[in-house]
C-alpha cells in the first residue's frame, strides 16, 4: 500500500496545478484548443450571478432559478468571447509569459480565423439569450461586452484602473443575476463584490510581477509601473476593507435574517483572505484565482463550507 506523505501531496498538487495552469485537462479530461481556449476553469467565476438566487430566498423557486442558470450560461458565452479576442490580440505578450505561451492560440495549437469564428458565434449566443432571459439582462450583457473590450483595446495599460476594469466586470455578473429574476440587491453585495474582485486583481498583478521579473514589461504594458511594495499596500487595505464590508453586510443588509446569525459566516470569509495572502506570499499561487479554487482543498472547504453555512442561515435560521 503506497504512503501518502504531506511531500508527495504537496508534489501531487504542483503537477495538478501545472496541468490546471496549462488549461490543458478538466477534472482529468484532456481538452480540445477551442474547448481550451474558452478557458472553462474562468467559468467559476460566474457562480456570482447565482448570489441574487440565492440571497433573495428564490432558490427553491423554479422560475428564477431557470433564469439564474440561464443567466449564468449567457456570461459563460460571453466571457468565453472576450477571452478568445483578448487571446487573438494578446498572442506575441502571451509567447513570452511562462504559463499562458501554453494557450492554444499562442502555442500555434488553434488558428485564429477558427478563434475569431467562435467569438462572434459566442457573442451573438449571450446576447440572444440575455435578451430572451430579460430585456434589461441583455443591457448587463452589452455592458460587460463593451467594459471587456474597453479593457482589452486601452484600460488594461492604464496602472490601478486597469484591475478596477475587472473588478466592474465582477459587479455587473453581479448586477446581472438580480436583473435576471428582477430582484433588488442589497447595496452591500456590490461593495464586497468589488472590493474581492479588487482583492484578487491586485494579487494577480503582484504574482505577474514577480514571475516575469525583468520582461514583466514586455507581456502587459503597465507592469512596470506597479511594484511589488505597492502592490502588498494595495492587496493589504483591500483584504482589510472586504473583512469589514462584509462584517457589516452580515447584519445590516436588508435581505439577511434579523437575528444577525448571518455573522456567523465572517470567520469564513476571513479565512478565506487570510488563506490567499497566504497562498500570494509563501506560495507565490495568486496567478491563477479559478485553479486554486480547485487545487487548494483548504480554500475550497472554506468556501463550500460559506456557500452550505449562508444557505442554512438564510433559509432554516430566520
Amino acid at each position: 500500500m503506497a504512503i501518502v506523505t504531506p511531500e508527495s501531496n504537496a508534489a501531487a498538487s504542483a503537477t495538478t496545478l501545472a496541468a490546471m495552469r496549462r488549461g490543458r485537462t478538466l477534472f482529468g479530461v484532456r481538452l480540445p484548443p477551442l474547448l481550451r481556449a474558452m478557458r472553462p476553469y474562468q467559468w467559476t467565476k460566474n457562480a456570482i450571478v447565482g448570489a441574487a438566487v440565492i440571497f433573495d430566498r428564490r432558490l427553491f423557486e423554479i422560475g428564477p432559478v431557470v433564469h439564474g442558470i440561464a443567466a449564468v450560461l449567457c456570461f459563460c458565452a460571453v466571457s468565453s468571447a472576450i477571452y478568445l479576442v483578448n487571446d487573438l490580440r494578446d498572442v506575441e505578450a502571451d509567447k513570452l509569459h511562462p504559463v499562458k505561451r501554453f494557450r492554444p492560440i499562442a502555442a500555434g495549437e488553434l488558428a485564429p480565423g477558427v478563434a475569431a469564428t467562435a467569438a462572434g458565434f459566442l457573442l451573438v449566443l449571450a446576447l440572444v439569450g440575455a435578451a430572451l432571459v430579460e430585456f434589461g439582462f441583455l443591457g448587463i450583457i452589452a455592458g460587460y461586452a463593451a467594459l471587456m473590450v474597453a479593457y482589452s483595446a486601452g484600460l488594461k495599460r492604464m496602472v490601478i484602473l486597469d484591475v478596477f476594469a475587472i473588478a466592474a466586470g465582477f459587479v455587473l455578473r453581479a448586477a446581472g443575476g438580480a436583473v435576471a429574476i428582477d430582484v433588488p440587491v442589497s447595496p452591500w453585495l456590490y461593495v464586497c463584490t468589488l472590493l474581492l474582485a479588487l482583492f484578487i486583481g491586485f494579487g494577480k498583478r503582484r504574482h505577474e510581477l514577480t514571475t516575469l521579473e525583468g520582461a514583466a514589461g514586455r507581456h502587459r504594458a503597465n507592469l512596470d509601473a506597479y511594484s511589488v511594495p505597492l502592490l502588498d499596500q494595495l492587496i493589504g487595505i483591500v483584504a482589510s476593507a472586504t473583512v469589514m464590508a462584509y462584517s457589516i453586510y452580515t447584519f445590516d443588509a436588508s435581505s439577511v435574517p434579523r437575528n444577525h446569525a448571518m455573522m456567523l459566516t465572517i470567520p469564513f470569509v476571513a479565512y478565506a483572505i487570510f488563506r490567499y495572502l497566504y497562498l500570494i506570499h509563501r506560495r507565490d499561487l495568486g496567478g491563477s484565482p479559478e485553479i486554486l479554487l480547485f487545487t487548494d482543498r483548504p480554500l475550497l472547504t472554506c468556501i463550500v463550507g460559506w456557500g452550505l453555512a449562508s444557505i442554512g442561515i438564510i433559509y432554516l435560521w430566520t
